[in-house]
């Protein structure tokens, strides 16, 4: 009878839990996106479920549809909590501590997944992790993280995913940002909402969902892939190969780790990727272009999306200033900024350790873009050139100061004249132009800087931000 009874009780609750259920990006400790029109969403075996908020003294009533699923729109207020919202079907779930701030993703390859500590051969901790977690001490910021989980189809949930490169499956709930939660989250997610929650003083939501050694192909929908053209290949891997957690194939991280996400109200979305692509550089521009609008249409807006340049590193058998300039040459799409990381490399490290800059740095363009803050955000980028006397004079927008981050003269610029071939030149600083001559190239046509994948130049602004590689004429 014992066991009966228990039995009858296991299946009672089992079934409870299964009327009103909420996506994993749902629960107590999460940020809303504050003074927005948020959507609250989930599944029931009920016809109608009600969501009662604190802040509103309000109740909201959702229909659900043939296949149960279920959501209703709800309008935040000012930075601040905490809040309640309480969801009643024939069950009933309340979550606590819900605040109002600003909401932003974090995706792309290692460099984003990248944790504070040591978890693997692969990624062997930040500068100085150990002051970093014991200092993470910040319940304004509430961390999630998205689990590594591929595809085939379009998910409507994220999973807890799958253990590589030593980090740990997801809790998938939302935490507050401690010592004890830090650990193993992306690091340059966590630099990025320290720098904005710092600054801005509101509660700032990072959902990581990033997966280490994976190519944008992956993370761009089927539709982008087929628009695009030239990607068949591709989308029959995607559409042919069984479904494997583990397999990094194209569309289906998109499909299990940023679709899942699509009724959440976020600010915006960082990246960092591109490494996976640098032996595809002449096709990254239009195929990370798309995935952006592709995000956006997922999303139903366009939202900011900033990103980091890939790194300088000793690349084999590939020049990586191919893949930076197709980076910079994204910054034509609307709403979108970059980060400069020419300065802060490891040729010998394609991890670099330094990703409390690269956060900082992806929050500086947030802040003067997004928030209206008069910060500068950008390093100097090219924008024209002439000639005149045997010089080739270049001129560059975010240049306020321009100068040098040694004091030496600008490193790295090489001269080419109508026969196409480069020689090593000399420059010089005049104002907000650099002024650029080689010896043995009578009548300059084109510029480059540090177009290679180990240059480390240092040409910087007043804020000692730098100039991205690039050259003038392809």
């Amino acid at each position: 009878m014992r066991h009966i009874l228990l039995a009858t009780i296991l299946l009672f609750s089992s079934q409870c839990l299964a009327d009103v259920r909420l996506p994993k990006v749902l629960g107590s400790h999460m940020v809303l996106q504050r003074d927005s029109e948020v959507t609250i969403w989930g599944w029931a075996d009920a016809a109608e479920v009600r969501v009662i908020t604190s802040w509103r003294d309000s109740v909201f009533t959702a229909k659900t549809d043939t296949d149960g699923r279920w959501q209703t729109k709800i309008k935040t207020g000012k930075a601040g909590g905490p809040h309640k919202i309480t969801i009643i079907g024939k069950n009933r779930i309340q979550l606590e501590d819900v605040l109002f701030g600003e909401v932003w993703i974090g995706s792309g390859q290692s460099n984003m997944e990248m944790p504070l500590i040591k978890v693997s051969g692969a990624y062997t901790g930040i500068r100085q992790f150990e002051n970093e977690v014991a200092n993470a001490k910040h319940p304004q910021i509430r961390l999630f993280q998205a689990g590594n989980f591929s595809s085939k189809q379009p998910l409507n949930d994220v999973e807890t995913g799958i253990q590589m490169y030593g980090v740990p499956t997801a809790a998938c709930e939302w935490q507050v940002c401690s010592p004890e939660t830090i650990p193993t989250f992306s690091s340059t997610a966590y630099f990025f909402a320290r720098e904005l929650q710092q600054k801005l003083n509101v509660p700032i939501g990072i959902i990581d969902a990033s997966w280490g050694g994976t190519p944008a192909e992956a993370w761009t929908p089927e539709a982008g892939l087929k628009a695009l053209g030239g990607y068949g290949n591709e989308l029959k891997q995607a559409a042919e190969r069984p479904q494997q957690p583990a397999q990094k194939i194209p569309t289906r991280l998109y499909n299990g780790m940023i679709h899942p996400l699509r009724n959440v109200k976020i600010k915006g979305v960082v990246w960092y990727q591109g490494e996976g692509n640098s032996g595809r550089a002449n096709r990254y521009r239009d195929l990370f272009s798309t995935m952006i609008s592709q995000w956006r249409e997922s999303f139903g807006y366009v939202f900011p999306f900033y990103y980091v340049q890939i790194s300088p590193f000793n690349y084999r058998n590939v020049n990586a200033a191919l893949l930076r300039e197709s980076q910079l040459e994204t910054l034509s799409v609307a709403e979108t900024g970059m980060a400069v990381t020419m300065d802060i490399g490891n040729l010998t490290d394609i991890h670099p350790k330094n990703k409390q800059e690269v956060g900082r740095r992806l929050a500086l363009i947030a802040l003067a873009k997004d928030y209206g803050q008069d910060v500068a955000y950008s390093g100097p980028v090219y924008k024209s050139i002439s000639f005149k006397d045997g010089k080739a004079r270049l001129a560059f927008d975010h240049a306020k100061g321009l100068k040098t981050s040694d004091g030496k003269a600008p490193s790295h610029f090489e001269v080419a004249g109508s026969d196409g071939k480069y020689h090593a030149a000399t420059a010089t600083i005049d104002g907000e132009n650099i002024v650029v001559s080689a010896e043995n190239v009578a009548a300059p046509k084109a510029v480059r800087y540090a177009f290679t994948s180990q240059a480390m130049p240092n040409v910087v602004n007043a804020a000692g931000l730098p100039a991205s590689s690039f050259r003038t004429q392809k």
